[in-house]
């Protein structure tokens, strides 16, 4: 996995946009509420929110560990673009997505 890819599996999900933060890092976002975080420099860094019970099996997996500052969220951070498998990426990120859209305000959900 690369940040290319990362960021095509990001910008076909619907009402996706992206914009840098921190100075380094390329967050996606709907409405304004990130759901995949990548640094744009080495090393590898991506972070996405999950379900609490993949939480718990992400950060079994070497190379993935909880997000720092976002652990408490169920953000887990992948050091390590070869601890997911392709098809585990395009889960995990689209998955991260509907559960952003699910915490979003009905009226928001509504405009999408």
């Amino acid at each position: 996995m690369d940040l290319e890819t990362i960021r095509t599996l990001c910008l076909k999900l619907p009402h996706t946009t992206e914009g840098i933060k921190w100075e380094n890092d390329l967050c996606f976002m709907l409405a304004t509420k990130m759901y995949c975080v990548t640094g744009l420099n080495e090393p590898f860094s991506c972070s996405f929110k999950c379900s609490d019970e993949d939480f718990g099996k992400l950060i079994e997996i070497p190379g993935i560990i909880p997000a720092p500052y976002m652990a408490r969220n169920k953000w887990v951070n992948i050091q390590e673009p070869t601890a997911l498998s392709d098809d585990e990426w395009e889960y995990y990120i689209e998955n991260s997505y509907r559960l952003i859209k699910s915490k979003l305000p009905k009226k928001v959900q509504q405009t999408l």
